[in-house]
């Protein structure tokens, strides 16, 4: 596979950037940094989730765009409790927009691996950010130091997804609304949807951008026409037939600034993708992050820690699973 020019000097010079750059001015309740050190003695924990997320995206780089959607899912909602991983009839995961998700296995693996070493210590909703930040570096996204110290939630009802959750189809109005209950800034809305370099969208939920937006008959006069004719071919109309394309049109799906270009040259394919590049309070970031790709990394890597440190469980909150799919049963 082709990769794009980047090279190993300034990835890792990244990662040293991150590490002082991501987290200052963000340590919520008793999160920090290396919360574990220490707690399984000499192992380091951090790095035994390295290696599972790093075995598995050598199989399937596809995982950074499933793990940044299992992290984003789980924090809106409840905030990062790892409510998201809980099975059951009347769980988050049977919400309709929780059904596509993936990762599950990851985590699960992540969990079996470090509770071989010290049993009951870990936290799922640690799992999550310490697996996403992994796969995130994997992707050439540049590393950035994560806080830890998060207890598991006790909760996990299907109605809370569709309370908090910014649907697909919101505008970029709305969305920065449901952004700023979380406390995060428009800017952080546009770094954290910067995770679409990497994602991909089913046909159904941009189709009518196709053929009949707003019952015009016509496609989405914001859309490039080449863009357009492209999409029709995976995304034909009236069909049964429900494909998944990429949300970034760049042939290499990496963590990078190329999603703020294309929108720059109307290939935004979700309708909030487009609206992120003509909307007055998203615009002026979209250009910055577009021109300024050295930036990317070190500004996601922040909006990252800033999502991760919502509504958190620490101290006798909640627990520590024993199993991150159910609650403890004491």
């Amino acid at each position: 596979m082709k990769m794009k020019s980047k090279s190993a000097v300034i990835t890792f010079s990244l990662g040293f950037i991150l590490s002082n750059w991501a987290w200052e001015g963000w340590c919520e309740g008793a999160l920090e940094i290396g919360f574990y050190r220490g707690k399984c003695g000499i192992v380091d924990v951090e790095a035994i989730v390295a290696g599972v997320v790093t075995a598995r995206f050598i199989r399937d780089p596809t995982i950074v765009a499933a793990l940044l959607r299992l992290q984003y899912h789980d924090c809106f909602v409840n905030g990062c409790d790892a409510s998201i991983l809980i099975d059951g009839s009347n769980s988050e995961k049977t919400a309709l927009p929780n059904l596509s998700l993936r990762g599950f296995d990851i985590i699960d693996d992540a969990k079996a691996a470090v509770d071989r070493i010290c049993q009951g210590v870990v936290s799922c909703a640690d799992l999550i950010i310490i697996a996403t930040r992994d796969a995130v570096f994997l992707s050439l996204g540049g590393r950035y130091e994560v806080q830890t110290g998060r207890r598991d939630g006790l909760v996990s009802l299907p109605q809370n997804v569709s309370l908090f959750l910014p649907p697909p189809a919101a505008s970029v109005s709305q969305s920065i609304a449901l952004f700023a209950k979380k406390g995060l800034t428009p800017t952080d809305m546009v770094l954290l949807l910067g995770a679409h370099s990497v994602g991909v969208v089913h046909c159904s939920l941009f189709e009518d951008r196709l053929y009949n937006f707003n019952n015009t008959g016509r496609p989405d006069p914001t859309m490039d026409l080449f863009l357009v004719t492209l999409l029709r071919l995976p995304c034909p109309q009236n069909t049964s037939t429900n494909n998944a394309v990429n949300l970034d049109q760049n042939i290499f799906p990496f963590m990078d600034n190329s999603y703020y270009q294309q929108l720059l040259l109307n290939r935004g394919i979700l309708p909030i993708d487009q609206e992120l590049a003509l909307h007055p309070l998203t615009r002026g970031t979209v250009m910055n992050l577009a021109t300024r790709g050295f930036d990317f990394p070190i500004q996601f890597g922040t909006a990252m820690v800033k999502l991760g440190a919502i509504e958190i469980l620490t101290g006798s909150q909640g627990e520590i699973r024993r199993s991150c799919r159910a609650f403890n049963q004491d």
